[in-house]
């Protein structure tokens, strides 16, 4: 059994306080025993419509900045692992990539994925402030399991946990912003389901609340139960993820095995 702490916030539009928020939440996870505590996308502040490219690009930073340092001195100094979100410089200008972080107890940045899908879809378009990653980053060994990072809008994008999946993954930590909506709940919730059904792995999903966000952090197991839902709490919630349960389902619900490489290979473009 491993712990893992879930945090729920309403980020502001200011970077130096919700350092600070995730600092006393790194301090709150490790009194209530997680081994890892996992942030929602744009922790680093909220952006909203009216704020232009070039005034986002003024707050990003590198990964060896200001910012990540004092979450790796926190990680450290409370011996956790810690999965944060950045702004982050890139060489496009007035972009910026949405980049989803992972410090393990030492303080070591571990890895280091750039959001691949950007929500330019239902009225949205990430593009216009943000650069897109170019690569999956490969699912790294934690104490939770093989943690395989995905970013809010991946999820509607199946290929990609698959070859989380398929590249070792058995816990995919999925930072997101999840943006109110029609049925947006009803899709959130649904798709955090079947990544975890069809992979045979835990889904862990902090999400921002308030703003124009829908709340609803969760943690999903690998036959797809909910096992945690936070609606529209702010706040850390903690669960107990046993990876038994990932080698006891996928060994039940043998799907990665059960593929049809073969076939599909004809198909796949």
């Amino acid at each position: 059994m491993s712990r893992v702490a879930v945090v729920q916030m309403q980020a502001s539009m200011q970077k130096e306080e919700n350092l600070r928020s995730a600092i006393a939440y790194i301090r709150e996870a490790k009194r209530e025993r997680a081994e890892l505590v996992a942030f929602p996308e744009f922790l680093m502040a909220y952006s909203p419509s009216k704020q232009t490219a070039s005034e986002l690009a003024k707050i990003a930073e590198s990964t060896d900045g200001e910012f990540v340092s004092k979450l790796r001195n926190a990680a450290r100094k409370n011996r956790i692992s810690v999965v944060a979100t950045i702004y982050e410089k890139s060489r496009i200008k007035n972009r910026v990539y949405d980049t989803a972080l992972l410090i393990d107890k030492n303080g070591k940045l571990s890895s280091v994925y750039r959001k691949l899908h950007l929500y330019d879809a239902l009225g949205f378009k990430e593009s216009a402030k943000l650069a897109p990653g170019k690569e999956l980053t490969k699912p790294i060994r934690t104490i939770i399991g093989n943690v395989g990072m995905m970013i809010c809008y991946d999820v509607r994008f199946p290929e990609m946990s698959r070859m989380l999946a398929l590249m070792g993954a058995n816990v995919l930590v999925m930072p997101s912003a999840w943006v109110q909506g029609e049925m947006k709940v009803e899709h959130w919730q649904t798709m955090l389901k079947t990544r975890a059904i069809e992979n045979g792995c835990y889904v862990v999903a902090p999400d921002q609340v308030g703003n124009i966000y829908i709340g609803h952090s969760m943690v999903v197991d690998p036959f797809g139960r909910i096992i945690l839902d936070m609606e529209g709490r702010v706040g850390l919630e903690v669960v107990d993820l046993d990876n038994k349960l990932i080698n006891s389902v996928r060994k039940k619900l043998p799907l990665l095995k059960n593929r049809r490489r073969d076939i599909y290979a004809k198909y796949f473009r």
